[in-house]
């Protein structure tokens, strides 16, 4: 069965989506409406802007949206899912891939989502960090035993977790987990601490729009990030997405279980190749590639 996954922030590079404005009208068409929506010229940051301009939240998360979402379009008859998934932020790609979410009404929440998000990062100072060599139950442990927030908040594959919270309790946990065995604890350059409770406020504010947006049954199932599980309700979509901000992204869960249903050929749909790596480590029989524009 064809699984097709879509990437999260972290993946943009300087002139994505360049090749696909270029070569395809479709393309060119949905770039432009997506400029109109955010009421700027995204296209100009993401095909000439610096690598500094596209780490700016606001662009970020829309950038690689649209990167895959266009890419997944101008797939035409190519794109036949049979399941979806998406890694944080790519959950929404997934869901208008997947036909449950229009391109406007999902641009229009992923947008809301970077701003909201960006507010909760300037109230306290929090972070993250990528703990390497550990199993996933020691770092829960360890979260568990750390005075103040910090939380496992993305199971990317065995051996790989990330941890997230307030500044000072995940520096200690990247002290206690080095003391526990972990090969690595570094914190990493981000602007806050996505997927733990840290981000509560931004939860309640993408919440109010996600209510408001109109859901519809995707055309396969989609493995959201909270249950790590197929899901193709419209009114549980929505429970899972609000859930998601707070909540941990099961990655190495949701692969699993995509196998453990039939999947044998993972795509990745947009920017990078992030998660044919991963998905390589959690089930080394599966077989990966990357979408290209025919």
């Amino acid at each position: 069965m064809k699984a097709y996954v879509f990437p999260g922030q972290g993946a943009q590079f300087t002139g994505m989506g360049k090749d696909l404005y270029e070569k395809s009208a479709q393309a060119k068409e949905l770039f432009e409406k997506a400029n109109e929506i955010l009421g700027f010229r995204i296209t100009d940051i993401m095909f000439e802007g610096t690598a500094e301009e596209l780490k700016e939240t606001k662009v970020t998360q829309p950038a690689v949206f649209l990167h895959s979402v266009i890419l997944a379009k101008t797939l035409g008859e190519d794109f036949k899912p049979e399941m979806v998934a998406g890694h944080s932020l790519g959950e929404f790609s997934a869901l208008v891939a997947a036909g449950a979410l229009t391109f406007e009404d999902g641009l229009k929440l992923v947008s809301q989502r970077a701003l909201a998000m960006q507010k909760a990062c300037e109230i306290t100072p929090s972070t993250m960090a990528a703990v390497l060599g550990l199993d996933d139950k020691v770092v829960e442990d360890v979260c568990a035993t750390v005075d103040g927030v910090v939380v496992p908040a993305n199971y990317n594959c065995p051996g790989q977790l990330v941890i997230s919270g307030e500044t000072t309790a995940v520096e200690k946990a990247c002290v206690a987990m080095k003391e526990a065995g972990a090969k690595r604890a570094l914190i990493l350059p981000v602007g806050g601490a996505f997927h733990s409770p840290m981000m509560e406020p931004a939860r309640e504010e993408l919440a109010a729009a996600i209510e408001k947006t109109t859901f519809s049954t995707p055309v396969c199932p989609v493995y959201q990030n909270v249950p790590a599980s197929a899901v193709t309700s419209p009114d549980e979509i929505k429970q899972n997405l609000i859930i998601q901000l707070t909540a941990p992204v099961k990655w190495t869960q949701s692969v699993q279980n995509m196998v453990a249903d039939g999947a044998t050929l993972f795509t990745e749909v947009g920017p990078g190749n992030v998660l044919q790596g991963l998905v390589k480590k959690i089930a080394p029989e599966a077989q990966t590639a990357a979408a290209v524009l025919s």
